[in-house]
C-alpha cells in the first residue's frame, strides 16, 4: 500500500500547528466575534487541519453563556463528530448591556458583577465541563480560552475594570484548577488562558488606539504560540508573543 504525499506546505502567512496530528479536527467557540472570527480563519487555510467547526450565539445549536442548557445541548449535538485536537473558547464581554466597564467602586452594582461573572467566568467553565469529553484521547490536545492580562492579581497596577478583572482572575482559576484534573486522564492535553493582546474589535473598540492589533494578526500569533506550549499538568497564563503572564 502507498503512502499518501506529503502535505504540501502552508502558504506565507498561514499558522500550521504541527504539534498536533495530520488531519486535526478543531473547534472554535465564538466563532463570530473578531478574534474567534480570524482564528476559524486561520485553522481553515492550516493544510493540516482536517476540518474546523464554529460555534457562536447565533449558530445553530447555539451557545450562550448564560444558560447552561444551551451549552449541554450543543455538546450533544457534536456527540458523532469525530474526536477535536484543539478546541478555542473565544467567548466573553467587557461590555454589559451597553455599559463600560466600572472604574470606580462608586460604579459598581451587584447585577452587572454577577453577569460580568457569569459571562467570563462562570460560563466558560461550564462550557469547559461539557465539551471537554469531546477532546481526543491518548494524544496531543489543547484547550485554549481566551483570558485577559487585567486578570493577573499580580500585575494589577492601575485598578478599575472591577468586574471583567474578577472575571478573567476567576477564569484562569477555574482553568488552572481543571487543568490538574484534566492531567489525571488526559497527560498530554495542554490548558491554555491566552492574553490577546490589545486587538481592534467591537469589543474594544472604546478603549484602543490606532496601535492596536488587527484580529488576523492577534489569532495567528495566539496559534503559534499555542503549537509550542507543552504538556505539563498544569494550565498556562501566556500573551500572543509567547511571554508567561504571573497569575
Amino acid at each position: 500500500m502507498s503512502l499518501p504525499p506529503p502535505a504540501p506546505p502552508p502558504a506565507p502567512g498561514v499558522v500550521s500547528l504541527s504539534s498536533l496530528r495530520e488531519g486535526y479536527q478543531a473547534l472554535v467557540i465564538g466563532a463570530t466575534g473578531a478574534i474567534g472570527g480570524a482564528l476559524f480563519a486561520h485553522l481553515q487555510a492550516d493544510p493540516r487541519c482536517l476540518g474546523v467547526t464554529g460555534l457562536s450565539r447565533s449558530s445553530d445549536p447555539p451557545v450562550m453563556l448564560e444558560d447552561e442548557t444551551s451549552l449541554a445541548h450543543a455538546a450533544r449535538a457534536l456527540r458523532n463528530h469525530p474526536p477535536f485536537q484543539l478546541v478555542i473558547d473565544a467567548t466573553g464581554a467587557l461590555s454589559l448591556d451597553g455599559m463600560g466597564p466600572e472604574k470606580r467602586l462608586d460604579d459598581l452594582q451587584s447585577e452587572r458583577l454577577q453577569r460580568a461573572l457569569l459571562v467570563n467566568a462562570v460560563g466558560p467553565v461550564l462550557l469547559l465541563r461539557h465539551f471537554l469529553p469531546l477532546l481526543a484521547g491518548g494524544e496531543r490536545v489543547i484547550w485554549a480560552k481566551l483570558s485577559a492580562r487585567v486578570g493577573s492579581i499580580e500585575d494589577n497596577h492601575k485598578g478599575g475594570w472591577y468586574g471583567y478583572r474578577a472575571g478573567k482572575a476567576a477564569l484562569n482559576m477555574l482553568l488552572q484548577t481543571a487543568a490538574i484534573e484534566i492531567a489525571r486522564r488526559r497527560p498530554q492535553a495542554v490548558v491554555a488562558a491566552l492574553q490577546p493582546g490589545t486587538v481592534r474589535s467591537p469589543l474594544s473598540r472604546p478603549f484602543v488606539g490606532d496601535d492596536a492589533l488587527a484580529p488576523e494578526e492577534s489569532g495567528r500569533r495566539l496559534l503559534a504560540v499555542l503549537d509550542t506550549l507543552p504538556a505539563s499538568g498544569r494550565a498556562h497564563f501566556v500573551d500572543h508573543q509567547g511571554q508567561s503572564i504571573p497569575w
